[in-house]
């Protein structure tokens, strides 16, 4: 048996694995401020300013809240065997995938959230130099982003013991300080959003809809990975109460953020996140307050969102130790050169980058929901998921099918990709499972 099977009883600051998990360090508060601070996406912003013109003001307070509530729901199905079983994405993956076929979806969750890594690492430290810059006259990009990607990478060293207390204290911070500029925002716009939101029409149509998917996309990697959050939780929290710890932690930030961006860029144009706040704010005490959030902010999004699954990537392929597979994480969050991404320039290329990953979000999820629920009915042998040369050895033709038959749909339906995809990858892979002799399922 491999892979570290045995179970662990205990657990120490930064001390990772992927064996199954009996000790639980979240409470159901614990995780619901952990989830909340690590949902404050910059992402959001963006969402919010390109509804401009498309979606009136209460079609988008809908629309957040309709995915939130698709991605509370979502979360918890997905989650439930990590919960359950105590078990991480990366062995979760491995009954569908196979051993050496879960290096798919372990690519396709990991090389996001190294690059949004860096891009969000950029914007704190851009924050942070514009704070330097006001406070002092000291300007210096690159000092800051170097200075503030090593403090993310000793904090992201600590493990969920260090993420639990980051995220809970930064949490009240992050509700603070998004009331505030909520309504700074409608203090000083107030007029201009009444006649461009609040009067607008908009629209019930397709667009709507798309905008749920645009608000539920910002999460939808974390959908794939959630196991190895939920296999923190406590155990006794039910499927009910699971479902309305992540969409109450996750609508309060995203409906904040979503529309503190629709409102500022309907009154000004401006997308740009530090901008975007800055122009809300006279008051230069104010503005340094409003910046640390910002700063703040990506490293609660980074530390839970961005290094744990390609952490358990590299602890699953290369068999790394936690803390090495942290570090590794943030030094290649530096190669991602992020301050090429934020360029205008770039922009047509990171929205090609999104659209191509995200089409695989949605038939990797129905291809493990599938093979949970339906396939294994919820019940798993953890023997055969840690036994390299068990039945789930190599990789699985269903799984690998069925994914690029939902991510051709997915890219057919882009305006709704994740929904669309969802029924034909869950379905053929359902129907590979059926009628694909049992030998031929695992291939070395």
């Amino acid at each position: 048996m491999t892979g570290g099977a045995v179970p662990h009883d205990d657990k120490k600051i930064g001390e990772e694995s992927l064996a199954p998990q009996q000790t639980r360090i979240m409470g159901p508060w614990s995780y619901l401020f952990a989830w909340l601070g690590g949902c404050v996406s910059i992402g959001t912003f963006t969402v919010g300013s390109g509804l401009v013109g498309t979606l009136n003001l209460i079609q988008t307070v809908l629309a957040i809240a309709i995915g939130c509530g698709v991605i509370g729901l979502a979360l918890m199905i997905n989650g439930r065997a990590g919960h359950k079983y105590g078990i991480p994405f990366m062995v979760q993956a491995r009954a569908a995938y196979g051993f050496s076929g879960t290096r798919l979806p372990a690519l396709v969750r990991s090389v996001p959230a190294i690059v949004w890594y860096g891009f969000q690492s950029w914007i704190g430290a851009g924050a942070l130099n514009l704070v330097s810059e006001t406070m002092f006259g000291y300007s210096n990009i690159w000092v800051f982003f170097i200075g503030f990607q090593f403090l993310q990478i000793g904090l992201s060293v600590l493990g969920f013991h260090g993420i639990k207390w980051l995220e809970n204290i930064g949490a009240v911070f992050i509700i603070g300080a998004l009331i505030y500029m909520f309504f700074s925002v409608i203090g000083r716009y107030g007029d201009q959003i009444s006649t461009n939101l609040i009067q607008a029409e908009g629209t019930w149509g397709a667009p709507f809809w798309g905008a749920t998917m645009l608000f539920l996309g910002v999460y939808s990697t974390m959908m794939l990975n959630v196991s190895d959050y939920s296999r923190e939780l406590q155990h006794g929290v039910g499927r009910g109460r699971q479902v309305a710890i992540y969409a109450n932690s996750i609508l309060p930030a995203t409906l904040f953020m979503g529309l503190i961006g629709l409102m500022v860029s309907s009154a000004t144009g401006e997308v740009d996140p530090i901008r975007v706040f800055s122009s809300a704010v006279d008051n230069p005490v104010l503005l340094v307050v409003t910046l640390l959030f910002i700063a703040f902010a990506q490293v609660t999004t980074n530390i839970l969102n961005n290094v744990v699954p390609p952490a358990y990537a590299m602890m699953d392929v290369f068999k790394l130790p936690f803390k090495a597979a942290a570090v590794i994480v943030g030094l290649l969050a530096f190669a991602t050169f992020p301050w090429l991404l934020v360029r205008d320039e770039s922009a047509a290329g990171l929205g090609l980058f999104i659209r191509t990953y995200s089409a695989f979000l949605g038939p990797i999820f129905a291809v493990l929901v599938v093979d949970y629920y339906i396939i294994r009915r919820q019940t798993l042998n953890l023997a055969h998921h840690y036994d390299a040369d068990g039945p789930y050895r190599g990789w699985n033709p269903a799984a690998v099918i069925a994914t690029v038959v939902g991510v051709v749909v997915a890219l057919i339906f882009s305006g709704i990709s994740w929904y669309a995809s969802l029924i034909p990858a869950g379905v053929t892979y359902w129907l590979l499972m059926q009628y694909l002799p049992a030998a031929q399922r695992f291939r070395a």
